[in-house]
């Protein structure tokens, strides 16, 4: 057997699983020089106002600072053509109007003096990051960069992008450290198309983008942009459209399209890098997507993305232009990253019509390619809601607040939405504890949790317990190993429920201390409950009908008939073939 890993080892290790931060003053140094309202909002503050809120939160200190670099040539040619590298390059000489003519060559985007240098260091920063998470030097990390990326083409500048950062750290990754999968997760607004023509014939890269669209209504105003376009070639079913086709999509929404769509797919695809092209402006407040999603949400994605790649995911900046809302889900999304608890979300989970139907089209336009849609009745919503219908706020998805729904209305950089993020954020931030996670009943043997906080356990009386039950359900209690292990459960249900720790593991003899543990959480604060039972084992009436207490049960035997919309039982037992 391997030797027992000693302290200082472990802690190595833990070294090893903190996250990167790339960030530089220099990308600041360019703004728009003239009268160009398509790119006004595009503006040095995007990048200071995330770092300065990073800053105030203390989450810069707790993050490895990672050094910038500019990216050379070679680099940039991944992605982009020689003529159009030359073409960027000869704009650090050009004057006011050489810049705005260049500049009208393209679509929705600025050049300075100072672009082709920031485009560098941008670019460099990204793969910087890259190449401490493959190496091993952080397990996660974030990349502050300006100007940003996924818009930009091989010849082609777009959209504030000019240089595709994403694209080319793809690339790069595949060249370097001959990754064979690369899962791109972009969540900015708007579509990515650069990301998209990149790797449409590429099936080593997964690309996901959801981003309004309104039937091609809104900007880029691309028919690829749509659910159809599903990849070429050896790229088929690799590149996965969301189209928002109404404004106003909320949490719900989006978790809905990574619960139905991404997560499903990128498990089967399992990716060696996860890249997220991490645009904000889908964030509540953007004057640019009108959508309403809350800085936590961000947090949310964030989490169920660490799974994959055995953690290995960058962050990288691009767009977002109201700098509060920008500000606070750039820090929700770092935290995350941190290994810091996610906080709740607002409103009921439940997506609205419109997200639902560019779901469904989704899984049925990918169903030929993926073997989890295989099975499953995937149909086309041929006739949309949102065709013919104008925009109206009053159907969005969640029961959002009279207040949420007020402030997206008024100006984004009001004092009313200052004023309502203050009060939203004092919601929803998390005291976390300063132990991450305890044990109860682990024995000697288990080295590894040498860190964490040993719980003592407690004598649990049959009294202690029988209250927790009606008397038809008292013959549980006659199990002497029942309550040795909730000897052990309790004490560590209530240093969670104190916030004295964030977590923790107890080792139990019998299953159905789950559901009298569950029921005890209850009696200590805990507002709801989820109970996840793998294997058989009786569970007390009390509970099942608890409106406090989600069970889900997974197990072998025939599923009984369902007897409260707070139980779940779930059978897996194989048939006999």
């Amino acid at each position: 057997p391997p030797p027992p890993i000693t302290n200082s080892e472990h802690r190595r290790k833990v070294m090893a699983l903190r996250t990167g931060l790339v960030y530089d003053e220099q990308m600041m140094n360019y703004n728009l020089l003239w009268d160009y309202p398509v790119c006004s909002i595009e503006k040095p503050e995007r990048l200071s106002a995330p770092y300065e809120k990073l800053k105030y939160y203390g989450l810069v200190e707790r993050c490895i600072p990672l050094p910038y670099r500019e990216a050379i040539e070679e680099e940039i040619a991944l992605v982009h053509s020689l003529d159009y590298i030359e073409a960027v390059k000869s704009t650090a000489s050009m004057n006011v109007d050489e810049l705005k003519t260049f500049s009208h060559k393209y679509d929705a985007v600025y050049f300075h003096p100072n672009s082709y240098h920031c485009a560098k260091v941008a670019l460099g920063a990204t793969l910087q990051l890259v190449d401490a998470v493959m190496l091993g030097k952080v397990q996660n990390g974030m990349a502050l960069v300006r100007p940003p990326g996924h818009h930009s083409q091989k010849s082609e500048a777009s959209g504030f992008c000019i240089f595709n950062n994403v694209a080319i750290a793809a690339k790069y990754a595949e060249k370097t450290y001959r990754t064979k999968r690369i899962l791109i997760v972009d969540w900015d607004v708007h579509h990515g198309q650069g990301i998209q023509y990149t790797f449409e014939e590429d099936p080593s890269v997964l690309y996901f983008s959801w981003h309004r669209y309104e039937e091609q209504q809104f900007w880029p105003h691309l028919k690829d942009s749509d659910y159809s376009a599903v990849g070429k070639g050896k790229g088929m079913g690799f590149n996965i459209n969301i189209p928002w086709n109404k404004i106003g999509m909320e949490n719900a929404d989006y978790l809905a399209a990574f619960f139905y769509i991404l997560l499903p797919m990128a498990y089967e695809f399992n990716p060696e890098l996860v890249l997220v092209s991490a645009g904000f402006d889908a964030a509540i407040g953007d004057p640019e997507g009108e959508m309403r999603a809350t800085p936590e949400c961000f947090a949310h994605l964030t989490q169920l993305l660490m799974p994959l790649a055995n953690g290995k995911l960058c962050v990288v900046l691009e767009g977002g232009y109201n700098l509060r809302s920008l500000s606070e889900s750039v820090c929700m999304t770092a935290r995350v990253l941190l290994g810091d608890p996610v906080p709740p979300l607002v409103g009921e989970m439940v997506p609205c019509i419109s997200a639902i139907e560019s779901i469904q089209n989704v899984r049925a336009v990918h169903q030929p390619y993926w073997n989890f849609l295989k099975n499953q009745d995937c149909v086309f919503i041929k006739d949309p809601s949102t065709i013919g219908i104008e925009q109206d706020d009053s159907q969005s998805s969640t029961a959002t607040t009279a207040e949420e729904k007020e402030v997206t209305t008024v100006c984004p950089v009001s004092q009313v939405f200052d004023e309502f993020m203050d009060s939203h954020m004092k919601k929803v931030l998390v005291l976390t504890p300063r132990v991450r996670t305890a044990v109860s009943g682990c024995g000697e043997k288990l080295t590894i949790l040498d860190q964490c906080l040993q719980v003592e356990k407690k004598k649990i009386t049959t009294e202690e317990v029988g209250i927790l039950i009606s008397g038809g359900d008292c013959a549980h209690l006659k199990d002497e190993y029942l309550l040795l292990s909730l000897g052990k459960i309790f004490p560590l249900i209530d240093k969670i429920m104190k916030r004295e720790v964030r977590n923790g593991i107890a080792v139990s003899s019998t299953l159905s201390s789950g559901a009298f543990a569950a029921r005890y959480s209850t009696t200590v604060r805990a507002s709801r409950v989820l109970l996840l039972l793998l294997g058989e084992t009786d569970i007390p009436t009390d509970v099942k009908e608890d409106e406090k207490i989600l069970v889900v049960q997974v197990y072998g035997k025939q599923v009984e008939k369902k007897q409260s919309k707070y139980y779940i039982p779930i059978s897996w037992k194989k048939k006999k073939r």
